[in-house]
């Protein structure tokens, strides 16, 4: 018989809040976490704004030995899986006796790689690297650094399918769990903002140059969206087993009851296409057992960028038109967080869920031809909400979908 999953600890770093209570309150509030910062115009960028997060200060918390492999994702993560740890009742102690997977959603380490490739140019000899740069250059920089720090001892994996990355880590973690190969994994995903990186997204015109407005930029489904905003951070969920969660007397977030992934070939890497979203959408569904009817929220993957959201709008369409289901998408006020926003979503969309509220597609005017039918919701809605999908879009042409259930 297959397994139940369920959500019992989150931990969010994400630019609307270094903490569950403080991020709640952004999504209730509609309060913007981007800003305009004038090192990326002085760069060389056309976009001068960012969803930036603060450093944490790691020295009263972990010894140097730690901290020296430590990629500033990885601080980020860190941060974020202590939260999730302790919201799940989980201490070191647990952690040493018992096994507990890990999976993160992660992507290129471009700004470490800028820094040595400058050294390097400069000094002409390879003496004058890190001697731990080579641990901050793996894309599973953050999952070896976690096991390490927080004594892990089950499957260490770090998945990179760019911005469903943490989407498919939480999915798979839930696939592991459901078919009774771990009971007990934390899974997540981090993103880190860095000039060289984004300049290449820049020059394609990727990026919204709405640089006077930094608050109001971000513009998912409205007419007058011009690009993305980058954002960063790291959000870390703890999934597990549920007779193994309600056995240690765990409180229950949320419960996963559908997961599904698709990529589809139909363009090339750069674009996205509504068919291969409509197919992921229908396995998540079909996994769920469940009907499109059933979908009382949509947290959208639309990060503003006009091409993608409008396919993400047709492939809603295909299940959402004209119904009473609302649609929204956080991004608006966190930008697009990349390779960790499957699993900052899916923390804002179970907060939404605890708190009773859906959170408002801000900055919105007008809507874009392919979201006509779609009911967005623009102010708040104060409303239970039992069942919700999360649904997210990657470069390559990957999809991811993950529904959630009160529990």
């Amino acid at each position: 018989m297959k397994r139940r999953v369920v959500v019992t600890g989150m931990g969010i770093w994400s630019c609307i809040g270094q903490d569950l209570q403080t991020v709640t309150e952004s999504l209730r509030q509609g309060r913007s976490g981007i800003i305009f910062d004038p090192k990326r115009i002085e760069y060389g960028l056309q976009s001068g704004m960012v969803g930036k997060v603060p450093c944490p200060d790691l020295k009263p918390l972990l010894p140097r030995k730690f901290r020296a492999t430590m990629s500033e994702e990885a601080e980020y993560a860190y941060m974020a899986a202590r939260q999730a740890f302790e919201q799940a009742g989980i201490d070191n102690e647990y952690l040493k006796e018992n096994e507990i997977g890990l999976i993160i959603g992660a992507e290129n380490r471009a700004n470490s790689i800028c820094k040595h490739s400058e050294i390097m140019d400069i000094r002409e000899n390879s003496m004058f690297l890190d001697p731990f740069s080579l641990f901050k250059e793996e894309t599973s920089c953050c999952s070896m650094n976690l096991a390490t720090i927080f004594n892990i001892k089950g499957i260490n994996i770090s998945i990179s399918s760019a911005c469903v990355s943490s989407s498919n880590a939480l999915g798979i973690g839930y696939l592991l769990i459901k078919e009774g190969k771990q009971d007990m994994i934390l899974a997540g995903g981090i993103n880190f903002t860095n000039l060289a990186a984004d300049a290449t997204y820049d020059a394609i015109g990727g990026l919204s140059i709405n640089n006077k407005n930094p608050l109001h930029a971000s513009r998912p489904f409205d007419t007058l969206s011009d690009g993305a905003i980058f954002s960063e951070g790291a959000a870390m969920l703890f999934i597990e087993d549920y007779e193994h969660a309600i056995s240690r007397n765990a409180n229950i977030l949320a419960e996963i009851i559908g997961f599904g992934t698709f990529s589809s070939a139909k363009t090339d890497v750069s674009h996205l296409d509504s068919d291969g979203m409509i197919i992921s959408i229908k396995r998540a569904l079909s996994d769920a057992k469940i009907a499109a009817a059933d979908i009382d929220y949509v947290n959208a993957g639309a990060l503003s960028a006009p091409y993608e959201d409008a396919q993400e709008a047709i492939a809603l369409s295909y299940f959402f038109s004209k119904n009473k289901t609302m649609i929204s998408s956080t991004e608006s006020i966190t930008g697009h967080e990349m390779a960790m926003a499957g699993a900052s979503e899916t923390i804002y969309s179970i907060l939404m869920m605890i708190n009773d509220f859906v959170a408002p597609n801000m900055n919105l005017v007008k809507k874009i031809d392919q979201a006509k039918d779609l009911n967005i919701v623009k102010d708040i809605q104060y409303t239970k909400l039992n069942v919700i999908l999360n649904n997210s879009l990657g470069g390559g042409n990957s999809y991811s979908s993950l529904i959630l259930r009160k529990v």
